[in-house]
């Protein structure tokens, strides 16, 4: 059995990133060993889910210790993503001999890395109006938040989750949890980032299993990701509530348009204009959302206005100085804008954790 040093120090970054935002486990971790250490699609995705397998529990274990799991999400989402994700190996199977599949692999990999980035635009948005709506309703009434289980749209996404995480080893994280805040948006960022990475073990399980009987799996490749990856995921976990989560999610966008365009196909020099472009615009636009979504009494206690990020970070976002006002945003600005909302909390508060009601199925 080879250990591959670098394969492990890889693996222990994304497992940090999955631990601090419950998200970027498949989307990371299989584009980088298909792209940067020539693995095979198929072995790619079947040694990677094998290693989600063992490291995503630990990130699950802490959460559930801190109580941020909704166990009754779980049980649905459950349902219908284990048979799915063990289905989701069949369906690779279909697709005709090994070379076939090795490039159909490729490219549905990369139109869900593609999808996957568009989700987490998605969340950062979701959340902002989220931190609006709060404000304006007060804080009294988030504590009585009502969240109505609905089993069948729930066993749905579970359904299609799990088939594109049996396929492709991407969608644990970054699909589920998005469709969770449309259909859930009372629940709370660390409760989605705990149900998810506490669904996604029975989940990565079946399809890890199927990988097993039914794929290429590499059990050295597969070892140097869980030697990486197990303290990775538990020191991000441990670490979630105070990371810069602001700062690490527009990485993996742009990571994941990268890898997923790359898979695709697309040209050196259209990725390279590409990329400069979504960079250059795209920050700028995350931080004109981000800024959106903070409370005037917020920017009041840093003494900053508001009006005016939004105005050079929007305006500017076609230029470098909407991306430039946006580094300058996130670096400093954001970290006191958090400060001041958590100083700004009132000293006793009912529990955030909104009641659970289940709907008949």
């Amino acid at each position: 059995m080879h250990i591959d040093v670098y394969i492990v120090l890889a693996g222990f970054i994304v497992g940090a990133v999955v631990g601090i935002t419950g998200m970027g486990g498949g989307a990371l971790m299989t584009p980088i060993l298909v792209l940067v250490f020539g693995v095979q699609p198929l072995a790619a995705v079947s040694s990677d889910l094998v290693a989600s397998m063992v490291m995503r529990p630990v990130g699950a274990l802490v959460h559930f210790r801190r109580g941020t799991v909704r166990t009754d999400l779980v049980k649905w989402l459950v349902i219908g993503s284990v048979p799915a994700a063990f289905a989701g190996v069949f369906v690779l199977r279909a697709m005709g001999d090994s070379a076939t599949v090795q490039v159909r692999v490729r490219l549905i990999l990369g139109l869900v890395l593609v999808l996957a980035a568009l989700t987490i635009v998605a969340k950062g948005y979701m959340q902002a109006r989220e931190r609006r709506r709060r404000h304006l309703l007060g804080p009294s009434h988030v504590p009585h938040a009502v969240v109505r289980v609905r089993p069948l749209p729930t066993i749905l996404i579970g359904v299609v989750g799990g088939l594109i995480v049996g396929m492709t080893s991407v969608g644990s994280g970054s699909l589920i949890i998005v469709c969770l805040m449309l259909m859930y948006p009372a629940i709370t960022a660390s409760e989605l980032v705990g149900t998810d990475l506490v669904q996604g073990v029975p989940l990565v399980a079946a399809a890890a299993i199927a990988h097993i009987i039914f794929g290429d799996f590499e059990f050295g490749l597969t070892a140097s990701l869980i030697i990486g990856s197990v303290p990775g995921v538990y020191l991000g976990a441990r670490f979630s509530s105070r990371a810069p989560d602001a700062a690490v999610r527009p990485a993996i966008v742009f990571v994941l348009l990268a890898s997923g365009m790359k898979l695709l196909n697309v040209s050196t020099a259209v990725l390279g204009w590409g990329l400069v472009v979504i960079a250059l615009v795209g920050i700028a636009l995350w931080g004109f959302v981000d800024a959106l979504g903070w409370n005037p009494e917020n920017w009041e206690a840093i003494e900053q206005k508001r009006t005016t990020w939004l105005r050079i970070q929007g305006i500017g976002a076609p230029l470098l100085v909407g991306g430039l006002a946006a580094i300058g945003y996130f670096a400093r600005i954001r970290p006191r804008l958090k400060a001041a909302a958590a100083s700004l909390e009132p000293a006793v508060t009912l529990p955030e954790t909104p009641t659970i009601l289940r709907e008949p199925a």
